[in-house]
């Protein structure tokens, strides 16, 4: 369906929108065509739409955009946030993953949920907001599925330095579970990444007393590690898990005692710990075994206190879908673990049904009603002082 831009400021077709979105190619890094269409939804509302390239490779070049439309001096500033990215589509589609297409209600194609169909939501309740309401703007990274260097990271430096800081900000991530407004995320947990390894020697199995066999001590490490409780868990998070996610012993012969075991334990953990104080605390717990510890930081876990922010939230939410909200912590990293340095950040959105699967769909009522719960979000947001 072709989106014309008097559509667009007079009865915005949320579909439409979701459709012109979804049927730009865009898998990770997106850059190009999807960035034209949102742009092209974008300035006939009045907004100035900035777009730059951030990072080299492996990881970049990544295309981000970040759209303002200025309300009164002095106003406050809602910052819509999310991805145009997509998750590669595989095979197996009904219909093609690029060509949208409206089913028994729903619209099927990459995207239609995360979150595609969420930015369009996006549009279509800015569309309707006077700009004299208060400042809006919309940042949109080009790199959240993928490595996540130069997207959401680069959009913030970049508003920093221009000081287009707003006071609140509201991530479209899919989050609701069973139906359209069942949960909101006020805060995620965070995400660490542990590589182990236990130097031995090499020697013939025959012969153990000339070798020093390193899995042993690899499997008495990954024990101890496993049976770490690392807390009971808080009013509004889950209990932290580390879980073994690789182990490997390079070794192709039978007769040969290995060199080198190697492994791999993720930690997702909530806002007790720090991910630097949990790489410590394993590196510590490795020391004991012989073996050495390597960790990257995926995101710190964060919290958004319930307050006003979520009530503001829940009540458009109870309004137009008729659902008390879960206020939740569950589920993965997003952006959200960056855009919490700028503002107070909640995520709400479309349900995760289908999010990164073959046929991925969102019902087409949906879409209308997360616009208008969206509008009045922004609506009690910016008017709040």
């Amino acid at each position: 369906m072709r989106v014309t831009q008097a559509s667009i400021l007079t009865e915005p077709d949320v579909a439409a929108l979701a459709e012109a979105l979804i049927a730009c190619p865009s898998v990770t890094p997106a850059a190009g065509m999807v960035f034209d269409c949102l742009e092209g939804q974008l300035a006939p509302l009045g907004f100035e739409v900035h777009r730059f390239s951030a990072g080299e490779a492996p990881d970049g070049p990544v295309e981000n955009l970040f759209a303002i439309r200025r309300g009164p001096v002095g106003s406050r500033h809602l910052a819509f946030a999310g991805h145009v990215d997509v998750v590669p589509p595989g095979e197996g589609w009904t219909s093609a993953p690029f060509a949208p297409e409206v089913r028994g209600g729903l619209l099927h194609g990459r995207g239609a949920v995360d979150m595609k169909g969420a930015i369009a939501a996006m549009v279509g309740a800015v569309a309707q907001l006077p700009a004299e309401a208060g400042t809006v703007s919309f940042i949109i990274t080009g790199d959240e599925e993928g490595a996540a260097r130069f997207g959401t990271l680069a959009l913030i430096d970049w508003m920093r330095e221009r000081g287009h800081a707003p006071d609140l900000c509201l991530v479209g991530e899919p989050t609701s579970a069973h139906r359209l407004g069942d949960m909101i995320k006020v805060g995620r947990r965070g995400s660490v990444n542990i590589w182990l390894e236990v130097a031995g020697a090499e020697g013939h199995v025959a012969y153990p007393h000339l070798a020093d066999n390193p899995v042993p001590r690899l499997v008495a490490l990954l024990g101890e590690l496993d049976g770490l409780v690392l807390d009971e868990g808080t009013q509004l998070f889950q209990p932290s898990n580390l879980e073994i996610t690789q182990i490997t012993v390079d070794n192709p012969a039978t007769n040969v005692i290995p060199a080198r075991a190697e492994a791999r334990v993720s930690i997702r953990f909530n806002d007790l710990h720090t991910g630097e104080g949990l790489i410590e605390r394993v590196a510590e717990v490795a020391a004991r075994h012989g073996a050495t510890a390597r960790g990257v930081i995926s995101g710190e876990a964060f919290l958004t206190p319930p307050g006003a922010f979520s009530a503001i939230v829940r009540d458009a939410i109870l309004v137009e879908a008729g659902v008390e909200a879960e206020i939740s912590t569950t589920g993965g990293t997003s952006d959200a673990r960056f855009l919490k340095d700028l503002c107070p950040v909640i995520e709400f959105g479309l349900s995760n049904a289908t999010m990164h699967k073959r046929d991925e769909a969102v019902a087409v009522a949906d879409l209308a009603v997360l616009a208008r719960i969206y509008r009045r979000i922004a609506e009690a947001a910016l008017a709040a002082g």
